[in-house]
């Protein structure tokens, strides 16, 4: 009986992780991306592994501006 319970959990487990690298992965190949993560080669390889498709770089958008945080000069160095 310990046997089977035990063999129910990793069973489950597994198929939690699959679902929701899956899940994960998909979203992020769709949702816009900060300029330093634009074209990751490992997350294209390993997106692509794990879902099986290509990444359609016309659905990703650059999510920040050029005139964002990261690239302001009018922000105090605190």
């Amino acid at each position: 009986m310990l046997v089977i319970l035990t063999a129910l959990f990793v069973t489950g487990w597994v198929a939690v992780a699959l679902i929701g690298s899956l899940t994960y992965f998909l979203g992020e190949q769709s949702k816009p991306i900060h300029e330093r993560n634009w074209r990751s080669q490992s997350f294209e390889t390993l997106s692509t592994s794990i879902t099986g498709k290509q990444i359609d770089f016309s659905d990703r958008v650059p999510a920040f501006a050029v005139s964002d945080a990261y690239s302001s000069h009018k922000l105090p160095n605190a």
